[in-house]
This record gives structure tokens, sequence and C-alpha cells, in this order.
């Protein structure tokens, strides 16, 4: 279980990194990318940064390969930033939360639909 001063320090890397790519990251293949989430370990040495971007596949993991590469820079600015004795080594990571969720509700659909054209089914054979 996280602490609290663990989900602040979580909270505050979400905001800096959001706004060091949004102002200082100038590599095109970022594109636009929303951070989801951030993870810190428990001694506050690594923290993982689950991003997710707009557009296709390919378009994610260009944009992937562009903050891994940035990663020294982010966290050399976001050193700057926060007032803390060690900056954590930054991992980015693709975020799938969304896709997972996107591709249950299609099973849930498709379920929900067969059930339908089965009770509808039934039905036409009883009468």
């Amino acid at each position: 279980m996280a602490s609290i001063k663990q989900k602040r320090l979580e909270g505050i890397i979400r905001k800096d990194i959001s706004d060091i790519i949004q102002f200082d990251l100038k590599d095109p293949d970022v594109g636009f990318v929303t951070i989801t989430d951030v993870k810190v370990s428990s001694d506050h040495s690594y923290a993982t940064v689950y991003v997710t971007f707009l557009g296709q596949s390919p378009r994610a993991q260009a944009g992937l390969r562009a903050l891994n590469r940035a990663r020294g820079f982010i966290r050399s600015q976001l050193s700057q930033m926060l007032d803390i004795r060690r900056t954590p080594e930054l991992t980015f990571k693709l975020d799938t939360a969304m896709e997972n969720g996107r591709h249950i509700d299609e099973i849930i659909a498709k379920i929900h639909q067969e059930e339908a054209e089965s009770k509808t089914d039934n039905g036409n054979e009883e009468q």
C-alpha cells in the first residue's frame, strides 16, 4: 500500500513530466501523449510512467521510443523542478487499460447479442 507521501510524489511527478513534455521536449515523434499514471517504488529510486498516445499502434510505439530516448533530459528537468534528494530513474510504458477495457466491452456486447439471438430463435421454434 502506497503512503500518502508516495501518492503525492506520484501526482507531482505526473504533472511535472506532463509540463516538460508539453513545453520543453521538442521531439515530433512524441506527438499527442497523455500520462495516465505514475508508480514510484517504495524507496523512490524508480518511477514507471504509464502513457497513452493518440493514434494507431505504430504511432504509439514511435512515441514510446522517443520518450525513452528523452528520459535523461526529462529526468534532469524533473530534478530541477522537484525538491527531493534523489530524482527517480524513469521508465515509460504504454498503458493498455483503455484497449483492454474496449476489448472486454466488445466481448460482453457479443455475448448479449448471442443471448438475444438465442432467445429469438427459441421463441420462433416454439410457435
